[in-house]
């Protein structure tokens, strides 16, 4: 089995192995270690045959489909210290989508993919696919296609659990942080210019500022945020959502037949229940979530 971490990445999971232990109500205690020994397991589709699509032909060929994934989320997609496979909710979309386009678990390459990466990725063909808290918007989608949505998100704010921020009103004169290129960040800089704009390449960078008080919030998906925030950590979440942001799965642009399949997967995953099982598995439950309809554009 090939893998491919950045080296990055195993500093962010050791990084976090404090953060990753936290949990909020809807987040496991201790993600890797009740939640692993349930690890849902998905049938691969023998007979898939999807050679109409080249980027699926290559990987069949080659044996590996290689999928982007977030390596530094709790909950969404996080590589735990001593594991060489990450686990999160976007982790098990990726297995699922593989097994019913004819890949096993083993036959997963997983390359770490940033919001400032993503669509180069896809069009150099440095992955296949890409589940990395992935907000479709028209924009993007002049460069890249997209499956899903699998998850219909909201921004959030993620503050220390004292401060006095409870809303996005309360954001003037404040220094929020938010990951470069990424839709929240852009968000930020549009609708509120009275807010002082921190970036960095990864969110578990926005962490550490938090922590130390360097800035006053951290924004993302409502998603990612939630693997944060919880008993013993010392934040929490505003908890109220100000955007919709659908996430999807990338594709290249122009492989319809890559993505109608990939769609197919979503839809299943929907019906079958083995989405919700998915998102209990990663968050301990599902908390009102439900898997959206599918938007074939």
């Amino acid at each position: 089995m090939r893998k491919t971490f950045w080296r990055s990445a195993i500093a962010i999971g050791l990084g976090l192995v404090m953060l990753s232990a936290c949990g909020q109500s809807g987040t496991p205690n201790a993600p890797g270690e009740d939640a692993a020994q349930a690890a849902p397991e998905y049938e691969v589709n023998e007979s898939a045959d999807f050679a109409e699509s080249s980027v699926w032909k290559e990987a069949k060929d080659s044996g590996t489909l290689k999928f982007g994934v977030k390596l530094d989320q709790p909950g969404i997609g996080n590589l735990e210290p001593g594991s060489d496979a990450p686990v999160g909710f976007e982790i098990e979309l990726a297995k699922m989508v593989s097994a019913h386009l004819g890949f096993a678990p083993e036959e997963i390459e997983w390359v770490e993919a940033a919001a400032t990466n993503r669509e180069a990725f896809l069009q150099q063909g440095t992955v296949d696919l890409i589940a990395a808290s992935y907000t479709i918007n028209d924009e993007r989608k002049k460069v890249v296609d997209f499956a899903g949505p699998y998850y219909i998100a909201g921004q959030d704010l993620l503050v220390q659990e004292d401060s006095d921020i409870r809303g996005t009103s309360d954001l003037k004169g404040k220094k929020a942080c938010a990951t470069i290129g990424s839709v929240p960040a852009q968000r930020i800089e549009k609708d509120f210019p009275e807010t002082e704009l921190v970036t960095y390449d990864s969110v578990s960078k926005c962490l550490t500022d938090l922590q130390s008080g360097a800035v006053d919030a951290v924004t993302n998906d409502d998603l990612i945020l939630r693997g944060f925030a919880g008993e013993g950590s010392g934040l929490r979440l505003v908890g109220e959502p100000f955007s919709e942001e659908p996430l999807g799965i990338g594709v290249k642009k122009g492989d319809e037949v890559l993505r109608d399949a990939v769609n197919d997967a979503l839809e299943d995953a929907k019906e079958s229940g083995a989405w919700q099982q998915a998102f209990e598995h990663a968050f301990g439950s599902t908390d009102g979530a439900e898997a959206p309809e599918i938007d074939r554009y």
